[in-house]
């Protein structure tokens, strides 16, 4: 069993009290108190315990469903959203998961000169990643919804178990980086420039 200790400091002019607690596998021994300098020192010991729970690395193994989200206009893909792309292959390729593309603009099909060289570069990407099956759907012309309330509906009606995303979505305003983290109900995984 690995051990390691942590020193918190507490005022002796308060009154604390301290229960055992047992948390994510770990015990904890609450045993040691001393007081230095006016100061009440309390050390916890905490022991990693195996309780058949998983751990957060397990968490992490069962992605079944990842949502690529896709909100830039260049039709040979930004750096950002082809990184998003090859981690998220890589991702379904290592953990057997499902790949829902999603192409959102609120500018409708008509409208974007572009489009089919964009879903060409979008199967291209994904094809030199190693994924062949995925879903492609596209939220155009939805000009009074923002991408962010898209993501996290498909989120919620799809069931994913993870979205991935470059920070270039959320630093070139297309993307609110905190309504994402509040409203969509699974992991986010943000990528950095």
């Amino acid at each position: 069993m690995a051990s390691s200790s942590s020193v918190l400091p507490f005022s002796l002019g308060r009154s604390v009290r301290v229960a055992p607690v047992l948390a994510r596998g770990r015990k904890v021994d609450l045993s040691a108190c001393r007081t230095t300098g006016g100061r009440a020192r309390l050390t916890v010991k905490a022991e990693t315990q195996n309780t058949g729970e998983s751990t957060t690395g397990d968490l992490y193994t069962c992605f079944k469903h990842v949502l690529l989200p896709i909100t830039d206009r260049n039709p040979y893909l930004s750096e950002g959203t082809r990184q998003a792309a090859a981690t998220t292959t890589a991702l379904a390729k290592k953990y057997g998961a499902d790949i829902t593309v999603v192409v959102i603009d609120d500018k409708p099909k008509e409208l974007i000169p572009e489009h089919e060289a964009q879903l060409s570069s979008i199967r291209w990407h994904l094809s030199e990643g190693g994924c062949q099956e995925y879903k492609l759907m596209e939220r155009l012309g939805e000009g009074s919804k923002k991408p962010t309330a898209i993501i996290g509906e498909l989120a919620d009606d799809l069931n994913l178990d993870l979205v991935v995303l470059s920070m270039e979505a959320i630093h070139s305003n297309h993307v609110d980086g905190n309504l994402l983290a509040e409203f969509v109900p699974c992991p986010v995984l943000l990528l950095p420039l």
